[in-house]
């Protein structure tokens, strides 16, 4: 098997990108999405490429993109960062790391979405989901945030990127409610409107396994209880950037760390005492998603 060491069935494969047998099936019989090879009784498995290319069309469907305009988009992109058919190598993806704020503030600035879409494609192809998260969304983001404090960009920059970005990673929920992992309720907390970090945070959660609950932005603590005596989780996470916030919602959020095992994370983790029981989290997202998973397998 030349495409991936983690060959699965069309079962597997649907389960993970959310998509049933029956598309998956029509996009490889019509397009040419999916290339299955044959295991040795004459099965076919699909590979990680395959797997990459599916999700990458799920997310242009999203954008409301016909789904045969968004084979062809994938498939041409494909063949832009290939070379004799095989995927470009770890300096391909270092290169499109590194040049990735440029190109996306260029598009950015002049409201241009098919640039920022090619932005988004030409990392995500060559980069691990990981990477993407750590050194492409998070970091272009913050920068959007500097040039709005230096006025060099308006909310609506940040907006529109933040739209996209929230819209290209909607292609990794499609399997939030699948499987039977542990449970993780992720919510921001009243005010916090910013929840792209959060979102990578459940991203990357489900890639791990969890089966995630996603409330989002400006959530009352109140409500984020009334779903979790409901969901019953494995842990809250709770995400902020402001320490005042944090504090606004002590008695809330200490009382909420009685009854489920509660995390903290994001830039006000890192300020003052953890209400009540909670832990905190102020590392990189993928840290965040290590620590959150060796601490589910740790008595409360």
């Amino acid at each position: 098997m030349t495409e991936a060491t983690d060959a699965m069935r069309i079962g597997e494969l649907s389960a993970r990108v959310g998509v049933s047998a029956h598309t998956l099936r029509a996009w490889e019989r019509r397009y040419g999405l999916l290339r299955p090879l044959r295991t040795d009784a004459g099965y076919r498995v699909y590979g990680s490429g395959d797997e990459h290319r599916v999700r990458a069309v799920v997310a242009l469907v999203a954008d409301r993109v016909p789904a045969s305009q968004a084979v062809a988009r994938v498939l041409a992109q494909e063949r832009l960062t290939s070379d004799a058919g095989e995927p470009r190598a770890g300096g391909d993806a270092a290169s499109e790391l590194t040049t990735f704020e440029s190109r996306m503030w260029a598009a950015a600035s002049a409201f241009d979405e098919a640039a920022v879409h090619d932005a988004l494609d030409r990392v995500f192809a060559v980069a691990p989901l990981d990477d993407v998260v750590e050194m492409a969304l998070l970091p272009f983001l913050r920068h959007i945030g500097d040039l709005w404090g230096a006025g060099e960009a308006t909310i609506a920059h940040e907006h529109f990127v933040s739209n996209l970005m929230r819209r290209r990673l909607a292609a990794y929920t499609h399997t939030w409610d699948q499987g039977d992992g542990p449970v993780a309720l992720l919510a921001c907390l009243p005010g916090e409107q910013h929840d792209i970090a959060l979102l990578c945070l459940g991203v990357l959660l489900g890639r791990a396994g969890w089966r995630i609950r996603y409330l989002g932005a400006d959530t009352p603590v109140e409500q984020v209880a009334g779903v979790a005596a409901q969901v019953d989780p494995d842990v809250i996470v709770i995400s902020s950037r402001d320490p005042a916030l944090v504090a606004a919602q002590r008695k809330q959020l200490a009382l909420l760390s009685r009854r489920h095992r509660l995390a903290i994370a994001g830039p006000a983790a890192g300020r003052g005492r953890a209400p009540g029981r909670a832990t905190r989290h102020t590392g990189s997202v993928v840290a965040t998603v290590r620590a959150i998973t060796a601490d589910a397998r740790s008595p409360r």
